[in-house]
């Protein structure tokens, strides 16, 4: 791996400082990038999607894409490099960012030109909103048993079913779908993917409110809403493929400045005092402040890896999962040990609070970030099969019709 801006690379992060410095301003300490408090405010999609044309404007908008897909494309060091600079900056566009780039390239690698055109430049220039429809209140953390129906009638699909923790969907203008249009294959064979408005006849969006506070996530129902053919991504009974497709962008897209973390954790222990003294200066508290440092400086060097990879033309595939899985981990972790620190005020939640709360907002929140994307299960599957060539989980209903599955007890 190698670290060391080439001189062309220099001059493009310089560009990149230009264009932020002259668009936002420079991020507070106490602010945590990619966390979700204020994404429910009345202004937080207006300005990502205003934020979002200024990129388009200026270029850094779909920097990686194809020109067919109307992108620049540019390398995925180019976008490191965007990535690593935005993260100085407050933005709130996190808020759409994270759907925007996994749902378009979804639709430009499965779909037409024409649909690439259609959808394309609108949401890259932060005109229309995407989301995913995708886990099910009956499928935990296993895509593959969803049991929302795609039934075929003509030229167009009837869908009825129901959709859990769907982010921004209230906000969307379209999402992305996976149905079974097949029950009596095996469940991972009968499924297919669509995309459709939310405004859909038959589509209801009801926000669900966290215990955090937040209401960013949404169950949506469909009775009976009808989606032309001309929308299907990929062939039919053929939706799982895709869908893998898009959770292995979601996984790529973890940002190598997240958090609470080390940093985090470092200022408040700096604001902090134990037994008469900076809490910084405790050797127990340098331990644990070791452990976080050496983990965060793990992962950033692991998506070096990945980047360096793709730089090369190559596809390092589900190493993506390692990342998600223990920045998920660690950053409960870190909100857990920040209310350690806090001891009794750590009940508290407020602006007046240390780095303005983000210890007790995230202790509430972290649990979802070991859900959504894949379970911890679920990635250390992808990992010992894929990354380390491990036998596979013995699957009782493999090979067996998605009809023939038990389902609950008698």
């Amino acid at each position: 791996m190698d670290f060391t801006d080439s001189f062309d690379e220099a001059e493009y992060r310089a560009k990149c400082r230009r264009f932020l410095d002259a668009t936002l301003p420079r991020r507070h300490p106490g602010h945590v990038r990619g966390y979700r408090r204020g994404e429910d405010g009345p202004d937080v999609v207006p300005q990502a999607k205003a934020f979002q044309r200024k990129k388009f404007d200026a270029g850094f908008a779909g920097i990686t894409w194809p020109k067919e897909w109307h992108g620049q494309a540019g390398t995925p060091v180019q976008q490191m490099i965007y990535d690593q600079e935005e993260a100085k900056y407050d933005t709130t566009v996190n808020a759409i960012g994270l759907q925007l780039n996994i749902c378009m390239p979804t639709i430009c690698r499965w779909g037409t030109q024409e649909q690439r055109d259609r959808f394309a430049p609108p949401a890259l220039r932060g005109e229309e909103v995407w989301c995913q429809f995708y886990s099910e209140p009956s499928g935990g953390s296993d895509l593959g048993s969803l049991r929302t129906r795609a039934t075929r009638d003509g030229d167009e699909w009837v869908i009825n079913g129901q959709k859990i923790w769907t982010s921004l969907a209230h906000e969307a203008d379209w999402g992305v779908l996976i149905a079974r249009s097949d029950f009596d294959k095996p469940k991972h064979e009968g499924l297919t993917f669509f995309y459709l408005s939310t405004k859909t006849p038959g589509v209801e969006i009801r926000q669900i409110k966290q215990m955090s506070g937040a209401s960013h996530f949404n169950e949506v129902f469909f009775k009976d809403a009808r989606i032309p053919d001309s929308q299907r991504l990929g062939p039919v009974d053929g939706g799982w493929k895709v869908a893998m497709s898009l959770l292995m962008g979601e996984r790529y897209s973890l940002d190598d400045d997240f958090g609470p973390s080390f940093k985090e954790l470092f200022s408040l222990t700096r604001q902090l005092e134990l037994n008469g003294r900076p809490a910084f200066e405790d050797g127990g508290v340098q331990d644990r402040l070791a452990d976080f440092y050496v983990k965060a400086q793990g992962l950033r060097f692991t998506r070096y890896r990945i980047m360096t990879s793709l730089a090369r033309g190559e596809a390092p595939g589900p190493e993506a999962s390692i990342g998600k899985l223990v920045a998920a981990t660690m950053i409960q972790d870190a909100a857990s040990y920040g209310l350690e620190l806090l001891g009794a005020a750590g009940a508290e939640m407020g602006a007046d609070m240390p780095l303005e709360g983000i210890f007790e907002e995230s202790f509430l929140d972290s649990p979802a970030f070991r859900i959504a994307g894949g379970t911890d299960e679920i990635l250390r599957n992808t990992i010992g099969e894929r990354v380390l060539g491990l036998p596979p989980d013995l699957r009782a209903d493999k090979g067996m019709p998605f009809k023939a599955i038990p389902v609950g007890s008698k």
